[in-house]
């Protein structure tokens, strides 16, 4: 099947693909465990236990039918089911050790203008063990003998085999289709990136780690590095796009510089929801956090202390002094010889 304009206004090559990873933990319990993915967006979850789909975004459907999704999703449980039994019933003859995984990874990768792909690889322990084209198992070049006896045994499944190339050849492309029509709107927005300046952890005596970090941006393929002025600087070091949650990307990159060398340097970022207007972050605006109570709290709390103490000291000082003074006089006091009555004049 060749890619008609549906696929034409997302980027290339636009793949689905099918994980089933099956854990081994002794001969009496191994567990399935499935997921879809459209690119690296997970469209659909699956129910090991009764071999449901759960779809993870509104159009997971595709343009497929339920009767069609049921369908899929009988042969899907009832293959799962099988591929757990044919490496329990094998695990002395392939000398396999418990626990111990296997996973399989199928779907379709569409180019367009040109005929689809479907392609299903399976692994053992993270490692390559076998391959599919056509209706035949090719073992891996680095898998050694057991490679060679777990393909003799899946070539035999002539049915099995017939149906797996079917899906992943024929109707695998025909949902992927569905599904980015589907998703038209989901998968063609535009988020714009937020973007802002830290240090990492120091480098050595007088150097600085400068990081820039882009958050929050769709659809992944941005364009980040440090500059000065129109020049990049080779040393930028880009860390892996990661996703959020929600489907947008994140992404670092940082620059080891000597740190009287870090005045007029700038983070540049470029992305597709920016409409031609980079973003640039310049070192020299950036002020760590710490510097920033330093300069601005610490002043503050003395201040605040010194009005404090001032406060203190001028009631401590103004305070009347009216205490020991009787309110009549008394004849009889001691100090009552100091009075003079004007009648005794």
């Amino acid at each position: 099947m060749s890619v008609c304009s549906s696929g034409a206004d997302f980027q290339e090559p636009i793949t689905f693909r099918i994980i089933l990873t099956a854990s081994f933990y002794n001969r009496a319990r191994a567990q399935n465990q499935g997921s879809a993915w459209l690119g690296q967006l997970q469209t659909h979850g699956w129910d090991s236990k009764t071999g449901a789909f759960i779809f993870l975004r509104p159009w997971s459907r595709g343009n497929f039918s339920n009767e069609k999704f049921m369908e899929l999703e009988k042969l899907f449980y009832s293959y799962s089911i099988r591929f757990l039994q044919v490496f329990q019933d094998h695990v002395s003859q392939w000398q396999l050790e418990y626990p111990f995984q296997v996973q399989l990874e199928g779907g379709c990768e569409l180019h367009l203008g040109e005929v689809s792909v479907g392609f299903v690889h399976i692994g053992y322990q993270g490692s390559d063990l076998m391959n599919f084209q056509n209706t035949s198992w090719w073992p891996s070049p680095k898998g050694g003998r057991r490679t060679e006896e777990v393909c003799t045994l899946f070539n035999r499944f002539y049915v099995a085999n017939e149906i797996i190339h079917t899906l992943f050849s024929d109707t695998c492309p025909q949902f992927l289709l569905g599904l980015l029509d589907a998703g038209k709107a989901y998968l063609k927005r535009q988020v714009r990136p937020e973007a802002w300046l830290s240090t990492g952890p120091s480098p050595g005596p007088g150097r600085l780690l400068l990081v820039c970090h882009v958050s929050g941006f769709y659809p992944k393929p941005v364009w980040v590095t440090w500059m000065r002025g129109d020049q990049e600087q080779q040393g930028t070091r880009r860390g892996d796009v990661l996703p959020h949650a929600d489907g947008t990307w994140y992404l670092q990159t940082s620059l080891d510089v000597e740190a009287r060398e870090a005045a007029g340097l700038s983070c540049r970022v470029r992305h597709s929801s920016l409409g031609g207007q980079d973003i640039v972050l310049y070192w020299e605006q950036h002020r760590p956090v710490g510097l920033v109570f330093l300069v601005v709290i610490v002043p503050l709390v003395l201040l605040a202390g010194l009005a404090f103490w001032l406060w203190k000291r001028w009631k401590s000082h103004w305070r009347p002094q009216c205490t020991g003074l009787p309110s009549e006089r008394d004849p009889s006091s001691p100090s009552s010889s100091t009075y003079l009555n004007p009648a005794q004049w």
